[in-house]
């Protein structure tokens, strides 16, 4: 038998998709409330704690394959990678969402979102109401919908692996240095 080594793309892949069908699991648990336009600010620090725990999860197997040494730009490199796979998984389901799923999504949201407005400022004249939905409108959208999704976890994956990478990283000259 062979030895089975685990590689570093591995742990990416494996991590990535686990924090992939998470927040998929999570949506569809979202959507199942009847929460899919106004979801409870929990959700999101919900979320935001998987994120955090898996990113952390896939840099410490980083360390341990690394006899227990990390640098900052392993963990980097680790939490986008991860980050990354992640965000591919949630813009083919956020694709298939709102082609399949619920194919109104975009125009419902638009609804609440102009709802919202009239809320927070009653005193909006029918232009500026205009005006902002027009910009809405154009920040909406499957192309713009992916880039932000990828670009958000990119980001979040970003500030978790450089913090969790400066608490976890050990190199030889510190070792040496003591």
């Amino acid at each position: 038998m062979e030895n089975q080594t685990t590689t570093p793309k591995q742990i990416m892949l494996n991590y990535g998709l686990i924090l992939g069908f998470t927040g998929i699991l999570l949506n569809v648990a979202i959507f199942a409330m009847g929460k899919i336009y106004d979801p409870h600010w929990s959700m999101a620090v919900i979320g935001i704690a998987i994120t955090v725990a898996i990113i952390i999860m896939g840099i410490k197997q980083i360390k341990q394959l690394n006899d227990g040494f990390l640098t900052l730009g392993e963990a980097l490199k680790t939490g986008l990678g991860i980050a990354l796979i992640s965000g591919l998984i949630g813009v083919a389901y956020t694709l298939i969402f709102t082609n399949f799923i619920e194919p109104e999504y975009f125009t419902r949201m638009a609804e609440v979102q102009q709802q919202n407005l009239l809320e927070q400022y009653p005193n909006f004249t029918d232009e500026q109401l205009e005006a902002s939905m027009a910009m809405a409108e154009k920040m909406t959208g499957p192309v713009i919908a992916a880039a932000m999704n990828i670009i958000g976890s990119l980001f979040v994956g970003f500030i978790i692996s450089l913090i969790g990478g400066l608490i976890m990283k050990k190199s030889d000259e510190e070792i040496t240095s003591i």
